[in-house]
C-alpha cells in the first residue's frame, strides 16, 4: 500500500510555468501555488540571482519542487523551447500563467518598432504561443491558463498606447482561447491595479517623474479602499481560478482595490 500511495500522490501532482516568476508579482505567484502543494516551472529573462534564490528557497521547503528556465520571450523559438524544458523537467503542465510582462510609456510620435516588438510579444504574442505550445498537456489534463492583464486598460493611461493596447488584447485573447480551449481547458484573466509601483529605469523609457508621491496619493486616492494592494493580492486571485473555479472560464478578475 505505500508504493500505491506514492503513486498516487506522483500522478496526483500538479505543475504550473509561471513567466516572469522571479520576482515582483510573478514571485509571489510562484510561492502561493508552492505552498499549494504544485511544483513550479520559474520562466525568467534577465533576473537569473532572483530565480537562483527563488528556485533554492522553494526546493528547500520541498526537495526538487521548483526547476528554472531562462528564455526571451522577444524570440519565437523561445515558446515551444519553454514548453519543452518543461515537459522535460516534470514531464507535465497542469497550470500556464502568463506573468511576464514589459511596461513602459510611447508617445505617439516616437513609437519605434522595437517599442512595438517588445510590448506586443511580452504581453499578448508570449501569452498566445505559450498557450498553443502547452495546449495538448493542458488537453489532457483538464487543465488552466491564467493571464495577468490590466484594471487600467479600459480607460487608458496617457502616453501608454502600445502597452494598453497590448493588455487590451490580452483580456480579448483570454476569451478567445476560452472559447476555443474550452471545455477541456479553463482560461482566465487577473486585472492587477495599483500592486507595487513601477521601477524607475527601464530599457526604452523612464517612469521616474510619473510615479512621484502626488501621483502615488491620486491613485490610491481613486480606489475605493484607499490603499495599494500587494502581490499577494494578485496570487491570490490567480490560485483561486486555477484550484477552486471549476465553472469560471473566459473571466476577468479586477484586483484593483475598486479603482476601476
Amino acid at each position: 500500500t505505500n508504493t500505491n500511495n506514492i503513486m498516487n500522490m506522483t500522478s496526483s501532482k500538479k505543475f504550473a510555468l509561471i513567466t516572469g516568476g522571479s520576482r515582483r508579482i510573478g514571485a509571489a505567484i510562484c510561492r502561493n501555488l508552492h505552498k499549494a502543494g504544485i511544483d513550479i516551472m520559474i520562466h525568467y529573462r534577465n533576473s537569473k540571482e532572483d530565480a537562483i534564490t527563488l528556485q533554492k528557497e522553494l526546493n528547500n521547503i520541498r526537495e526538487d519542487s521548483a526547476c528554472l528556465v531562462q528564455a526571451n520571450l522577444l524570440e519565437f523559438e523561445s515558446y515551444e523551447y519553454i514548453i519543452k524544458e518543461m515537459i522535460s523537467s516534470f514531464g507535465n503542465i497542469d497550470f500556464l500563467i502568463n506573468n511576464a510582462s514589459s511596461f513602459y510609456p510611447t508617445k505617439v510620435g516616437d513609437i519605434s518598432s522595437e517599442h512595438w516588438e517588445d510590448l506586443i510579444s511580452t504581453n499578448l504574442k508570449a501569452p498566445l504561443f505559450l498557450s498553443q505550445f502547452a495546449y495538448p498537456y493542458l488537453k489532457k489534463n483538464k487543465g488552466a491558463i491564467v493571464n495577468i492583464t490590466d484594471a487600467r486598460i479600459a480607460d487608458p493611461k496617457k502616453g501608454y498606447a502600445v502597452y494598453s493596447l497590448a493588455k487590451s488584447g490580452l483580456e480579448n485573447l483570454t476569451k478567445s482561447l476560452a472559447n476555443d480551449l474550452g471545455p477541456d481547458i479553463r482560461v482566465n484573466a487577473v486585472a492587477p491595479g495599483a500592486i507595487i509601483w513601477p521601477e524607475i529605469d527601464s530599457q526604452y523609457g523612464r517612469h521616474s517623474q510619473e510615479y512621484d508621491k502626488k501621483y502615488r496619493d491620486e491613485v490610491i486616492n481613486q480606489s475605493i479602499l484607499k490603499r495599494l494592494g500587494e502581490p499577494a493580492d494578485i496570487a491570490k486571485a490567480v490560485e483561486f481560478l486555477l484550484l477552486n473555479a471549476p465553472f469560471v472560464t473566459g473571466e476577468t478578475i479586477s484586483v484593483d482595490g475598486g479603482r476601476h
